[in-house]
């Protein structure tokens, strides 16, 4: 560009300005430091901070944990070796208003040199009314999935009613039969006879038994795309998604990631069906609570990763807590009572198991175990 054409600084700015009251997406500007540079009005808006009141600060603070504590260092590794995890490469994440309550967000990160120095501007996007969209649509999904699935059902039903009835009816034949020659004193020849009721009351009731075996396994039959994920995202874009509505809630999020623990070996859209799920049931746990804490937290258990969800609700009564896994076993009032089901049988299909516990500050805590993707690298 010829320099008689470049804009004279004042004008230049003038122009920056406009662009940054005017663009629709947040927009902040930090330097190597990660201290802020810019924050435009839509940053203002979305996180409840004037423009004063953050220049200068590090961007930590618009970040919860466990990226609060690690931004520093993540600017210093690239700094140092180079190599890009965020910059260039969108990501679905979490971000932290001003009043405490985090909100689902879709980061994208560039980098540019201004006077010589290196700065970062990272495009923000507000995902709540997105996400709110797609929970209604996958509402009207789950409604029509469930009118499938009753008929389904039905007509599980009626199919599973016909192949059990033949061995069902057997067995109840040949134990009134030894019954009825019970009714007078045996015999030697009464006795083998009613032994052998017994042996084919037996085998019916086994043969029962194969036919749901059956039946469950060819329910269960299907392939599940697994490859090694981190953890630390899957549970970021569950968290997005989940906590999408909770904000007038005020719902205090606090996660404890292992490093250690972020390499997984599952099925990406399925374990963040068990997240999504966990962290549902907890928020709702916890609306009317006093203290409405959620704790996430990941261990490292050698070849497997330990998953906790915890919350601060009222806890699980006895008569649910021994039955909660069953399927149609609920303590919601308009709850299928199949979630927690699901829940179990995808974590068993990777291996792993799934159970509760009272949690460390009342209300419940979740546990469930997945394979480490360490030796699948």
């Amino acid at each position: 560009m010829d320099a008689s054409s470049s804009e004279p600084p004042l004008e230049a700015e003038a122009h920056l300005r406009s662009i940054l009251a005017t663009v629709p997406d947040a927009m902040v500007v930090i330097d190597e430091a990660g201290l802020i540079l810019s924050f435009s009005a839509a940053a203002e808006k979305m996180f409840g901070y004037s423009e004063d009141e953050v220049l200068g600060e590090n961007v930590k603070l618009l970040m919860p944990s466990p990226d609060r504590e690690r931004h520093d260092q993540y600017l210093i590794n690239y700094l140092t070796t180079g190599v890009r995890k965020i910059i260039g490469v969108g990501r679905v994440t979490t971000a932290l208003h001003r009043d405490g309550n985090t909100f689902p967000i879709e980061l994208a990160v560039g980098e540019a040199w201004s006077g010589g120095h290196r700065i970062f501007t990272g495009f923000i996007r507000d995902l709540t009314e997105r996400q709110q969209t797609l929970l209604r649509l996958q509402d009207l999904q789950s409604e029509l999935a469930h009118v499938g699935r009753v008929s389904e059902m039905g007509t599980l039903a009626s199919s599973l009613a016909h192949e059990l009835n033949q061995p069902l009816t057997a067995v109840s034949s040949y134990c009134e039969s030894a019954r009825d020659l019970l009714d007078t004193p045996p015999d030697a020849e009464t006795l083998e006879m009613v032994r052998e009721a017994m042996d084919e009351a037996a085998k019916q009731a086994i043969r029962a038994g194969q036919i749901v075996r059956r039946l469950r396994d060819f329910m269960s039959h299907g392939e599940t795309e697994r490859r090694v994920e981190s953890l630390q995202r899957l549970i970021n874009e569950a968290n997005a998604l989940a906590l999408v509505g909770s904000r007038e809630h005020g719902i205090d999020l606090q996660l404890a990631l292992d490093p250690r623990a972020d390499r997984v070996f599952v099925d990406r859209i399925q374990i963040q069906q068990v997240l999504v799920n966990l962290i549902r049931n907890a928020i709702d746990a916890m609306i009317d609570a006093p203290v409405r804490r959620l704790s996430i937290r990941t261990q490292s258990l050698g070849g497997q990763t330990r998953v906790t969800v915890e919350d601060t609700g009222s806890g699980i009564s006895e008569p649910i807590a021994q039955q909660l896994f069953q399927p149609f076993v609920t303590s919601k009032q308009n709850g299928m009572g199949i979630g927690l089901s699901i829940c179990r049988t995808i974590v068993q299909a990777h291996g792993g198991r799934i159970w509760f516990e009272p949690g460390t500050n009342g209300g419940t805590a979740f546990h469930f175990t997945l394979p480490s993707g360490e030796a699948k690298s």
